[in-house]
């Protein structure tokens, strides 16, 4: 199987490229438009100078079976249908685009295509998270937090927020029915945002403070008297009376607590298996950002 990778910044080169890197049968080829870069990453994975590649013409003329884009988020729309319409079954990290338009454009044109296209909303493999999908959920909350971050706020939405927005949906155990959005805009930008999730017997919160002086991430479950809460993607604690905790293994790699293995390997089990994934529930996640972009923008006036 001839797959791509496409961009080989810190995301690539932490999570994914070891993953791919490592699987057998999978012929990698890498693409960048910076030397240096292409060839440190290259060199490291043992890469022959014709799995090397500068551009996207020299990637696509390989007939690739599968493509990964870990490029920046402002050229996704670019790269992504080209892939799709060179029938590339694609994988790309989130967001699909900072635009709704284009993000409603390239799942329009995968369906057009009848190709796969995934988003890397990583948080709905990762094991931590999904233990939670089993446990009563009544109320959920979700922290994502950051030290010294405030930030123009469709830019932090669209590529932060996003992972919460996205948690909220995979985690809520029934249709919502009202949305609330909290924020603090500060000389135009984005302090704080909470978004409220709430239906029939149930109520998501999820809350972003990148002023916290913390860097966390802490997902909390409850329903039925019992709780059980995830911290940093690593530790699951349950509570009824004595509190129980679990701890990641010293020997689980990063990308599996993550669930970036996990998610990797589902899209190249599909692609394999002549299986096409659709993007329109990803896309639904992203409708949802821009709601709250748009309500953020409107407390901002």
């Amino acid at each position: 199987m001839k797959v791509g990778c496409i961009g080989l910044g810190d995301i690539a080169q932490k999570a994914y490229l070891p993953v791919l890197g490592s699987r057998p049968g999978i012929e990698l080829h890498v693409q960048t438009r910076t030397p240096a870069t292409l060839t440190r990453v290259a060199d490291g994975l043992h890469l022959p100078e014709g799995q090397r590649h500068r551009d996207l013409d020299s990637l696509l003329a390989q007939d690739l079976d599968a493509a990964f884009v870990h490029a920046p988020t402002a050229v996704h729309p670019e790269i992504v249908a080209r892939l799709l319409e060179a029938g590339v079954p694609t994988y790309v990290d989130k967001p699909l685009a900072y635009e709704l338009a284009d993000s409603e454009r390239l799942v329009a044109l995968a369906e057009q295509r009848d190709v796969s296209l995934a988003v890397g909303f990583n948080r709905r493999f990762a094991p931590g998270y999904t233990q939670c999908a089993e446990h009563p959920r009544e109320l959920i909350l979700m922290q994502k937090n950051r030290i010294g971050l405030p930030e123009e706020p469709r830019a932090m939405i669209l590529d932060d927020f996003i992972h919460v927005v996205d948690t909220l949906r995979f985690l809520v155990p029934g249709p919502v029915n009202d949305v609330t959005v909290r924020a603090h805009v500060a000389d135009g930008l984005l302090h704080h945002v909470v978004l409220q999730l709430a239906g029939d017997g149930f109520t998501a919160l999820g809350v972003m403070n990148r002023l916290s002086g913390s860097a966390e991430e802490i997902l909390e479950v409850s329903g039925q008297d019992t709780k059980r809460q995830v911290l940093n993607l690593s530790d699951v604690i349950d509570h009824k009376g004595q509190p129980t905790v679990r701890r990641r293994g010293d020997w689980v790699p990063v990308a599996r607590q993550r669930g970036i293995e996990q998610a990797v390997l589902t899209f190249l089990d599909a692609v394999r298996a002549g299986k096409v994934l659709s993007a329109r529930d990803a896309l639904a996640t992203h409708e949802l950002c821009e709601r709250v972009v748009r309500a953020v923008q409107e407390r901002a006036a």
